[in-house]
């Protein structure tokens, strides 16, 4: 039977079901995307399916979400210069593919990220409330903008938590997801 289905053109199913095996297995899913072209197109969908969840350290994949911004880029360089955010050729259309979201994950996400590339220090460069202020502003504008990058690349949620604190920024983003109802899948 399984002969069959190879001959018929039934490969791609095939190995999507094998590789579907290693959901968690971050490290072989990294060695998937290096096989070929089918296999890294397979694999890469279940890397980004919840990157923010992956503890590895390594938070550079916030980048490649920032790649996408448009209209935001200029805003994000308001706070900080991000010279790499000029870049927008990516291999995939990465927003799509998340399937699970935690706003207190991404939260922390950006917020080592910031620490990882040494961008908070012109928020501690000086000790006021308003550099405080300030990175909490950049911190928000970058989780409202990486929920409104989701939204639009019709990303089709399975999972979101969020804790609500009935301020204007959780208002802001139970907004945007209310007016997309498409976002969340049940």
């Amino acid at each position: 039977m399984s002969c069959s289905k190879i001959f018929s053109g039934d490969l791609p199913e095939l190995i999507y079901e094998i590789i579907k095996n290693f959901h968690n297995d971050y490290s072989t899913l990294h060695s998937c995307v290096l096989v070929n072209r089918l296999w890294c197109r397979l694999a890469i969908p279940l890397l980004w399916e919840n990157p923010f969840s992956i503890p590895t350290g390594n938070y550079n994949f916030i980048e490649v979400y920032l790649y996408n911004l448009n209209d935001l880029k200029t805003q994000l360089n308001k706070y900080i210069f991000i010279d790499y955010l000029l870049l927008s050729n990516t291999l995939f259309d990465y927003p799509s593919f998340i399937r699970y979201l935690s706003m207190y994950k991404i939260s922390l996400s950006i917020v080592r990220w910031l620490k990882a590339n040494d961008k908070t220090s012109k928020f501690n460069n000086r000790n006021d409330s308003k550099s405080v202020l300030e990175f909490k502003e950049f911190k928000e504008l970058i989780e409202m903008s990486l929920i409104k990058l989701f939204i639009e690349n019709e990303a089709n949620l399975h999972t979101f938590e969020i804790k609500v604190d009935y301020n204007k920024y959780c208002n802001n983003i139970l907004e945007s997801i209310l007016q997309n109802p498409n976002f969340i899948n049940r």
